[in-house]
């Protein structure tokens, strides 16, 4: 949690919020040894973006040359005597109004004090041992003479808000130097920026996001293509065929546009219509009476025509 200051309620640095920064382990109490020796053998500590109003807690930090506390509160430079290895220092983007308290930092090179209030320059502030010094933003630059001031002050200076001292590096010997302590500190090396470091560890951790997601679709696909699918048949249709394996399979929109073909008429009206028992019935004698009619008229035709010729043949005897 962070600490609150007694003034205005402004929040300071502790070792927690050093602790949650920039260690990986989390807190505990029983660590509270281990944690001490700890942060007593860091070298870089990043309190950026932290909303910290005031400086101070820093005397555990004995090995730290680099300390980035841009985009805070701070409005004073303060309680930076206890770490004298510190030898780079971003103070940007906070609510300083003047250079203080720097002199007791005898191995300080580099200096960003960019988009803040400072207004005037106290040159016997600056240590003499900066190489780097950004002061953009404030509206000390625009003084007459500005450069040239700063310059005459800091006679080991290679480089004032992102412009090289030109006079500084035509020599050969200055070179090979800065290449020996861009090589011992590489926060020093490159091109300024403030969010160098930042930006660094926000891209790592982005391209650690990215493998993962990366291995996770590719663990997935090979799931997928390792489990078979499991087929099953088409629901029947009532009244139609049974579906068979071979069967070409018939999309739902086919089986819209073409409905299966009705029944003849005669098998739908055998099928549907039942007869009546009663009407069956009377039918059924109606037919056997109009049978028997038809079998018997042959019969009394056939006796006729026997009895007609009877007499016709006694008729003829008796002549």
């Amino acid at each position: 949690k962070l600490a609150q200051s007694p003034e205005e309620g402004g929040v300071c640095i502790t070792e927690a919020l050093i602790t949650k920064r920039n260690l990986a382990f989390p807190e505990d109490e029983d660590l509270s040894e281990k944690m001490f020796h700890t942060l007593a053998e860091l070298q870089t500590v990043r309190l950026d973006r932290e909303g910290i109003t005031t400086i101070g807690n820093l005397e555990g930090l004995q090995n730290l040359h680099s300390l980035y506390l841009q985009a805070n509160k701070i409005q004073r430079i303060e309680n930076l005597a206890c770490i004298p290895s510190l030898r780079f220092l971003s103070l940007a983007g906070n609510q300083i109004k003047q250079v203080e308290n720097l002199r007791d930092l005898p191995h300080l090179q580099f200096l960003d004090l960019s988009e803040n209030l400072i207004e005037t320059l106290k040159l016997d502030e600056f240590p003499q041992s900066l190489l780097i010094l950004n002061l953009t933003g404030n509206s000390c630059t625009s003084q007459d003479g500005y450069r040239e001031l700063v310059t005459e002050a800091l006679p080991l200076l290679l480089d004032l808000d992102k412009q090289p001292v030109a006079e500084r590096w035509t020599s050969d010997e200055d070179e090979e130097a800065s290449g020996n302590e861009e090589e011992e500190f590489p926060e020093l090396s490159g091109p300024f920026c403030t969010e160098r470091g930042f930006l660094q560890e926000l891209e790592q951790e982005m391209g650690r996001h990215k493998e993962r997601r990366q291995q996770a679709a590719l663990t997935e696909h090979l799931l997928r293509m390792e489990t078979k699918p499991t087929l099953t048949d088409l629901p029947l249709r009532p009244g139609g065929p049974v579906a068979k394996d071979s069967s070409p399979s018939v999309s739902p929109r086919q089986g819209k546009e073409t409905p299966p073909k009705p029944a003849s008429l005669p098998q739908a009206t055998s099928t549907t219509k039942k007869p009546c028992p009663l009407v069956s019935s009377q039918q059924s004698t109606v037919q056997a009476k109009k049978g028997t009619r038809a079998a018997t008229a042959p019969k009394a035709s056939v006796a006729g025509a026997a009895s007609t010729a009877n007499k016709t043949v006694t008729e003829r005897i008796k002549k």
